[in-house]
């Protein structure tokens, strides 16, 4: 009978390493890997002059994707039809040249469909008017929330003090 002891507790050491080696497949499979919107480019279609609805002002990669933690992250929320929207959407798109990969890019587009993380950031920091830009330090401190057009330069400068 001992021997059918020992044979069990291998048997239950063999599962256990088997369900084991499982869950962490699985938290490797299942992590989502933080990603930004990224290939940010503007529409080439865009009439500077009227609020006429040109289509969607910026277009890219990863598009629904909300904050990264622990990253500075440059939010936009802008609606099509709007020409100060298409004119903050050119400078987005001009800081994201320079500043890609060391800040987050965050845009949301009103006219569509924003992600629960976008529809979170819509709640805490739109105020009703566009453009909205913010900037958020890698704490998650608004270090700018403001509706309106904004000079490049003076983003950028917001941009590197988010970087400290």
């Amino acid at each position: 009978m001992s021997g059918l002891h020992a044979a069990d507790r291998t048997m239950n050491r063999w599962r256990f390493r088997c369900l084991t080696a499982l869950a962490l497949a699985s938290l490797v499979v299942n992590a989502a890997p933080v990603r930004a919107a990224d290939n940010l480019r503007l529409n080439e279609h865009l009439d500077y002059q009227s609020d006429s609805a040109d289509g969607p002002l910026i277009t890219g990669d990863n598009m629904t994707a909300g904050p990264v933690e622990g990253k500075a992250n440059y939010v936009i929320i802008f609606a099509e039809g709007c020409f100060n929207s298409k004119r903050q959407a050119r400078r987005t798109v001009e800081l994201y040249q320079k500043y890609r990969g060391r800040v987050n890019f965050v845009v949301i587009d009103l006219d569509q469909h924003p992600s629960p993380a976008q529809t979170s950031l819509v709640n805490k920091f739109y105020k009703g008017y566009i453009p909205t830009v913010v900037i958020l330090d890698a704490k998650g401190i608004a270090l700018y929330n403001r509706a309106g057009e904004e000079d490049e330069g003076a983003l950028a400068g917001l941009l590197e003090k988010a970087l400290q």
